[in-house]
């Protein structure tokens, strides 16, 4: 019976023993299968914010490939990424950029920045692995952490009268999150309200004295400092101090309050005179456009009669007629006469024409003109026998 056990256990540990050496066999002929597929390792170098479809490389040039063999083998791109930034073109073998690479957003501080996948082939199935480093391009400015710029309150660094030279007032600190020397740094003083009295280091941003403080310098100090990378071309930022040169708080608070109060007043007078001059230079322009516009209206209209061949028709006043030429005159005088049996006592109506000014156009009608106007002044003399009324 102790036999009959000690067989089976041994028979089981034999067994054991035979699975876990086919174990270690399938492993190691696993292993030997994927090194025989790995055929190459290929390592390109671009700059990051490259565009959509830009050729990173020749991949079947570099890896000895024909065009033929990637599409049998359904050549592909396998990675882990959730962005798959590259893309193969096996019709043509290049490797190009599928998504924008912002190195930034994909390495953050760690340098140097890179991806890698591979490259699958099937039938037979090889393994070629790419590693794609991305170089830093300066597209970021610098970002200034202090003075912090604050758009309603005003910060100002306080400065003793009694200050030395060299005294340390501020210290402007800023940042690049692009990498090398894309992200160092210099700070020059570009504005002050007096250049005698501060200095900006160029590496390390520090605003220091340079002279004694003295009673004569302003309370309000305002610095305007710019700060450069050393990218090409070059990115900046700019940060304004305001320095208070004063022993006592209540002295900078009335002082850098009325600065406030100027400042906004200014602001909003630049606003006002630009608006002015909009207007103004706006109902400049209307009443010119204006002006241009009738002369050239009634100058086409005196062309246009100018040039037009339409009969002249006169104008004759209402007391006028026409007797299309059947009489002596063509226009003549319409008048009554009433008489009774004493002439002398006779009544007489005479209709005077509308205007004294008449063009005569027949010279045949010289003569009854001249007759027409003896018998006007025959009735306007005193002793005429007919009376007008």
């Amino acid at each position: 019976m102790m036999s009959t056990r000690r067989s089976s256990t041994y028979i089981s540990l034999r067994w054991r023993l035979f699975v876990g050496l086919r174990r270690q066999i399938g492993l190691l002929m696993l292993l030997l299968h994927v090194v025989n597929m790995v055929g190459g390792q290929i390592r390109y170098s671009i700059p990051e914010e490259m565009k959509k479809g830009s050729v990173i490389g020749n991949v079947a040039q570099d890896l000895g490939l024909d065009l033929k063999r990637l599409r049998s083998g359904r050549a592909r791109i396998v990675t882990g990424e959730s962005i798959q930034y590259t893309e193969l073109k096996t019709d043509k073998g290049i490797l190009v950029v599928n998504e924008r690479i912002d190195r930034e957003q994909l390495c953050g501080d760690v340098t140097p920045c890179s991806f890698s996948f591979e490259v699958i082939l099937e039938n037979p199935m090889e393994l070629h692995r790419i590693t794609i480093l991305i170089q830093d391009q300066n597209d970021n400015p610098p970002q200034v952490l202090y003075p912090v710029q604050t758009g309603g309150s005003l910060v100002a660094e306080m400065v003793p009268r009694s200050a030395d030279v060299g005294y340390l007032v501020t210290k402007v600190v800023a940042v690049d999150v692009d990498c090398g020397q894309n992200a160092w740094l210099s700070y020059k003083l570009q504005k002050a309200t007096d250049r005698a009295l501060f200095e900006v280091g160029l590496q390390n941003g520090e605003i220091r004295t340079i002279r004694q403080v003295t009673d004569k310098d302003a309370v309000k100090q305002r610095l305007t400092v710019i700060v450069e990378d050393n990218g090409q071309p070059s990115r900046s930022a700019t940060v304004i101090v305001n320095v208070a040169v004063a022993d006592s708080f209540p002295e900078v608070l009335s002082e850098f309050t009325d600065f406030t109060h100027d400042k906004e007043y200014n602001d909003n007078l630049t606003f006002y005179l630009v608006l002015a001059l909009a207007v103004v230079s706006f109902l400049f322009i209307t009443c010119l456009v204006v002006i241009i516009s009738v002369k050239i209206y009634r100058w086409r209209q005196s062309r246009i009669l100018y040039h037009s061949n339409l009969p002249v028709i006169p104008y004759y006043p209402p007391r006028y007629s026409d007797t299309l030429g059947t009489g002596t005159l063509q226009h003549v005088y319409n008048y009554e006469v009433c008489r009774t049996t004493d002439s002398r006592k006779s009544d007489c109506k005479f209709g005077r024409a509308g205007s004294q000014n008449v063009l005569i156009m027949d010279p045949s009608s010289t003569g009854t003109m001249q007759r027409i106007q003896n018998e006007k002044s025959i009735l306007d003399e005193p002793d005429s026998p007919l009376e007008v009324s």
